[in-house]
């Protein structure tokens, strides 16, 4: 089968593996492993940080970062697609007593005046206070979007006079990276607190990272132990990040490559089902609202020819480049994927 479900279904390659067999490990709880500790001195260096902390999972990372940002009552502005307040399962209510308020984007690409125009810190005792903005690059309900920098700016300043704090989502911090040449540390200078992810386009089979200062990194492993995601001999999952960083950044540029193929493919059928400018980096959102097929039934025609995909909702199916997809099998996919949108048009 060839897998397009996402950029998290890669399996290690065998220097990754290689890596993972000779990790020097300790009991992390107690803050003993050394390969965590260099991989989060690491990281933290590449963000212009002061430390980091790992994590099994980017939501897990994400939730740490906000609760740290946001006091239980108060709120948490984001964008209405965004992860956090759709995929996290309302993690932040849940765990941590975090309000939600979003605003909509077109493709979810940031605008800094809609956050900004919504935003309401200090805002009594019987309304609710704005506290945080998060920012989600790239926008994976987006299509793979990238942020522009001059509005995470923009945002970063206007957001200061209001006394808000910023989290950047940036799970796939690394696309948006290799796709504008912005470096890791101009990203992560206009965030109070960042969590990235390697088990996306870096081929690592597990794991994430918070990114702060060391007082908030300090509070949020107190409560990454509480959450039951203290971790022992972590180094053999650390060693395969540290791999990862070192060898699969600069090759994301081949999953980009490929998703513009793909992008291009689909928008020469019809280009209502996407608009190439806007496959920005690994993901290709494919709009199925104008054809007689819901995502779900090309979902299921695609798995007939042994192509696997996403369905995100009834009206956008997704397929994601990844490490794991060479160039044989994206023939085998302008093959068949052109034809069934195709026929999808009509009636």
């Amino acid at each position: 089968m060839i897998d397009l479900r996402s950029d998290t279904v890669t399996r290690p390659s065998e220097g990754m593996r290689d890596a993972i067999a000779h990790a020097p490990v300790g009991d992390d709880v107690y803050g003993d492993d050394p390969t965590v500790n260099a991989l989060q001195e690491r990281v933290a260096k590449l963000f212009g940080k002061e430390a980091g902390l790992f994590t099994p999972t980017g939501s897990l990372s994400n939730q740490l970062s906000i609760r740290t940002l946001v006091k239980p009552g108060e709120e948490l502005l984001t964008e209405t697609q965004s992860h956090i307040v759709r995929a996290e399962l309302g993690a932040g209510a849940v765990f941590s007593g975090i309000t939600t308020r979003t605003w909509p984007a077109r493709h979810g690409i940031l605008e800094a005046s809609a956050p900004l125009e919504i935003a309401s810190p200090d805002a009594g005792a019987y309304l609710v206070s704005t506290t945080a903005i998060a920012v989600e690059n790239t926008h994976n309900f987006g299509g793979g979007t990238v942020q522009p920098l001059s509005e995470i700016a923009l945002l970063r300043k206007e957001s200061l006079k209001l006394g808000l704090t910023m989290h950047l989502d940036g799970a796939r911090i690394w696309n948006a990276h290799v796709a504008t040449g912005t470096s890791f540390s101009e990203f992560g200078s206009h965030f109070d607190t960042v969590s990235v992810c390697f088990s996306k386009g870096l081929g690592a089979p597990v794991g994430s990272m918070m990114l702060s200062t060391h007082e908030r990194i300090s509070e949020a492993r107190r409560w990454r132990k509480r959450y039951g995601a203290g971790m022992r001999q972590i180094g053999i999952l650390a060693a395969a990040v540290d791999y990862a960083l070192t060898h699969n950044i600069e090759r994301l540029a081949d999953d980009h490559k490929r998703a513009q193929i793909l992008a291009k493919a689909c928008a020469q059928v019809s280009p209502l089902f996407i608009d190439p400018n806007l496959a920005h980096t690994n993901i290709v959102a494919i709009d199925v609202s104008k054809t007689s097929k819901s995502a779900g039934e090309l979902v299921a025609q695609l798995a007939e020819h042994g192509i696997l995909a996403g369905a995100m909702g009834s009206k956008l199916l997704r397929l994601v480049t990844h490490m794991d997809f060479d160039d044989a099998q994206l023939e085998q996919v302008l093959k068949v994927l052109p034809d069934l949108l195709k026929r999808s048009l009509v009636a």
